[in-house]
C-alpha cells in the first residue's frame, strides 16, 4: 500500500491545528488580560482529559514564576501531563550536543577549526575542507539525511539507523554550497558532530552527555535517546492529531536523531539549564557567550545563529532560542538573557501551535518590550483587515536562499491562504496591512514595497528572516509533445532509488514511487518543474541534441541530487 510520508522540520512544518484566536490578549473593560489568563486561553485546545497536553514554564531574574501543565501525557493510561513529564525536545536539543563540542575545546580536546575528516576520516575528500564549524553553524555543504532518505521514499518512521548517516554522506559527489559560504539548516551536522563526540572521547554520546552535562547540572530526568524503543520512564507518548477528522494516533520517534535531535527532557531540569547561561556551573561564562553569537558567512554576514541556538529579538528585546519537532512533539525554548528571563513549552501534540511561546513571552515580558500603536491597539480590540486588499499581495515569491521555492498567495471570499512548493495550502491571517501570520507553526510574513510603491519582495520569518522575490512571469505551460519527452524510469545512484515520470488520467504529469503517492508537477519554467513532498522541484537535463537525459531533484535542504533516464 502507498503511503504518504511524514516529515519534520521543513521550511514550514504544517501540522493540523484548530485555530487559537489573537483576541485572547484583550481582557475584560478594553483592559489587557493578565499573563495567566492568555496562558489559559492559548492552550485551551490541547487541556482536556482526551486531549495530548503539554506545559508551560516561564522565568524571570532567574526564578521560575509561572508553570501550567495541560492535556494528557499517556491517553491510553490516562495520566496527565507534568512538570516532571520527559518529553522529546527535537531540534531543541542541538544545543546540547554544541555545548559538549564547546566543552571539548575548551578541554583542548578539538578545535571547531578542526577538518571534520581528522575526527572522522572516512568521509569523502572534497574539494573544500569541511570544518566542525561549519557543521555547527550549518554552512558545511552536505545533504540534510533526513530529507535525502524522504527523496529515497524512506519514511521517517521507518527503521532508519544511525549508521547510514556517513554512507549518504560517502555518496555525495560534491558539496551543495562551498563550506561556510550559505546557511542551510541541517541535521547532518549536528548527526555527525555526535560522532566526534564519541570519536574524541571514546564513550557513547549519550554516556558522555549523561556524565559530564546532565548529571553535574542535576538534569536527572533527561535522556539522549538511542532509538525509539528505549525505555524512558514517564515520558510523554507523542500523538498526531487530525482536529478536522477529530483523530488521534500514537506515534513513534524518529530513528537516528542522536546529535540533532531527540533528548528527552523536563521544564523543571531544562530550568536547571536555563540557570547555567547566566551563572555556569559545566562550562564557562565565555563558553555560554559563544553559545549565544551567531557565526558569520564567508561573506562576513552574519547567519544569526550560534551554537545550536538562534539569535534575535521579540518585540525589541534579545531573544536566543531554537524550536524542535520530532515526528509529533513540538518543543519551544526562549531565553531573554537581558531580564534572565525564559519561556519553554513542551507538547505531545502534532497540532501543537507554534506561536504560544512567543505569545506567552508577549504576555509576560510585554512591560520590557518596544510595544507600538499597532500592537496596543490589538491589545485592547481585534485587527479588522479588509481581505480585498490583499489582492495587491497575491502572487507567487521565490525565497532567494532556496531558489525553487515558492510560496504562492491567494484569496478566496473573505479567506487568505498561503502554499509553499510540495505542501498542502494553509490559512493566513492579517496583524497590518503588510504582516500575516499562521497559527500552526510560528512562521510570519512581511510584504514589502519597492520606491514606486509596488509591492515585490516578501520576507518569510521562521528561524531567522528569509527574502522572497515577487515572480511576476507566468508559468511555463508545457505541450503534449514536451510531456512526453519527460516520460519514462529514472535512477538516483547517490540515493539508490528509482522514481517513474508518467501521466495520470488527466493527462497531468506525476512523479511516481511504489512506496508514495503520486506526486503532481507543476510547469514553472521551461524544464522546470514543481512537485511535492519528498521531491519539491525537478530541473530535467538535456543533452546537446536537446534529449532528455536525466533531472535534478531538489527538496530544500537536499538539492541538485542526479537522476538519470533510463533506456537511453
Amino acid at each position: 500500500m502507498k503511503t504518504r510520508l511524514l516529515t519534520t522540520n521543513t521550511l514550514l512544518l504544517l501540522a493540523m491545528v484548530s485555530f487559537f484566536s489573537n483576541a485572547a490578549v484583550a481582557g475584560e473593560n478594553g483592559q489587557p488580560a493578565a499573563p495567566a489568563d492568555i496562558v489559559e486561553e492559548l492552550i485551551e485546545p490541547y487541556d482536556g482529559d482526551d486531549t495530548p497536553g503539554g506545559v508551560v514554564m516561564v522565568m524571570r531574574n532567574g526564578e521560575v514564576i509561572y508553570t501550567r501543565a495541560f492535556g494528557m501525557a499517556n491517553l491510553s493510561h490516562s495520566i496527565p501531563f507534568g512538570e516532571h513529564t520527559p518529553t522529546n525536545i527535537g531540534s531543541t536539543s542541538k544545543q546540547f550536543t554544541a555545548f559538549a563540542i564547546a566543552l571539548l575545546e575548551e578541554q583542548g580536546k578539538l578545535s571547531v577549526d578542526d577538518d571534520i575528516r581528522t575526527h572522522i576520516p572516512e568521509l569523502p575528500e572534497l574539494e573544500d575542507t569541511v570544518r566542525l564549524r561549519h557543521l555547527l553553524s550549518h554552512t558545511s555543504g552536505y545533504r540534510e539525511y533526513l530529507n535525502s532518505f524522504a527523496m529515497a521514499a524512506r519514511q521517517l518512521n521507518d527503521k532508519i539507523r544511525r549508521e547510514e548517516i556517513i554512507p549518504m554522506v560517502q555518496r555525495q559527489p560534491e558539496l551543495q554550497n562551498l563550506p561556510g559560504e550559505r546557511y542551510n539548516y541541517n541535521n547532518t551536522g549536528y548527526a555527525l558532530l555526535s560522532m566526534v563526540v564519541e570519536r574524541v572521547t571514546g564513550e557513547s554520546f549519550p554516556v558522555w552527555m549523561n556524565e559530564n552535562v546532565f548529571e553535574p547540572l542535576g538534569m536527572e530526568q533527561t535522556v539522549v535517546l538511542e532509538h525509539p524503543g528505549q525505555v524512558i520512564v514517564g515520558r510523554a507518548q507523542g500523538y498526531a492529531v487530525d482536529a478536522d477528522e477529530n483523530t488521534v494516533v500514537a506515534m513513534n520517534d524518529i530513528y537516528a536523531s542522536m546529535g540533532a535531535g531527540g533528548i528527552y527532557s523536563t521544564v523543571a531540569d531544562l530550568e536547571k539549564w536555563i540557570r547555567n547561561f547566566h551563572e555556569p556551573i559545566v562550562g564557562t561564562p565565555e563558553i555560554m557567550e559563544k553559545m549565544q553569537t551567531p557565526f558569520r558567512l564567508n561573506s562576513d554576514e552574519s547567519t544569526g545563529y550560534g551554537y545550536g541556538l538562534i539569535i534575535g529579538r521579540l518585540k525589541g528585546l534579545k531573544m536566543v532560542e531554537h524550536g524542535g519537532a520530532d515526528v509529533v512533539h513540538r518543543s519551544a525554548f526562549l531565553i531573554f538573557p537581558d531580564i534572565k528571563g525564559a519561556v519553554v513549552t513542551q507538547s505531545n501534540n502534532s497540532s501543537f501551535a507554534g506561536q504560544v511561546a512567543s505569545k506567552v513571552a508577549e504576555a509576560f515580558f510585554s512591560d520590557v518590550m518596544d510595544v507600538d500603536d499597532e500592537d496596543k491597539k490589538s491589545a485592547t480590540d481585534d485587527f479588522v483587515y479588509d481581505p480585498e486588499l490583499f489582492d495587491e499581495l497575491t502572487g507567487r515569491y521565490e525565497l532567494d536562499d532556496a531558489p525553487g521555492f515558492v510560496m504562492e498567495f491567494t484569496r478566496e471570499g473573505d479567506t487568505l491562504y498561503t502554499q509553499a512548493t510540495g505542501q498542502g495550502r494553509v490559512e493566513i491571517y492579517a496583524d497590518s496591512d503588510s504582516t500575516f501570520y499562521l497559527t500552526i507553526v510560528d512562521a510570519r510574513f512581511t510584504f514589502h514595497r519597492n520606491e514606486d510603491g509596488e509591492v515585490d519582495a516578501m520576507t518569510l520569518h521562521q528561524n531567522g528572516n528569509h527574502r522572497a522575490t515577487r515572480l511576476t512571469e507566468p508559468a511555463w505551460e508545457p505541450s503534449e509533445e514536451d510531456l512526453q519527452q519527460y516520460l519514462g524510469r529514472y535512477l538516483s545512484d547517490e540515493l539508490e532509488v528509482f522514481y517513474t515520470v508518467a501521466q495520470n488520467k488527466d493527462g497531468e504529469l506525476v512523479l511516481q514511487n511504489r512506496r508514495l503517492e503520486d506526486i503532481p508537477l507543476k510547469a514553472e519554467t521551461r524544464d522546470e518543474y514543481s512537485g511535492g513532498f519528498p521531491i519539491r522541484t525537478i530541473q530535467f537535463l538535456r543533452n546537446e541534441e536537446g534529449v532528455v537525459t536525466g533531472f535534478e531533484a531538489s527538496s530544500g535542504r537536499s538539492s541538485g541530487i542526479l537522476f538519470e533516464k533510463l533506456g537511453q
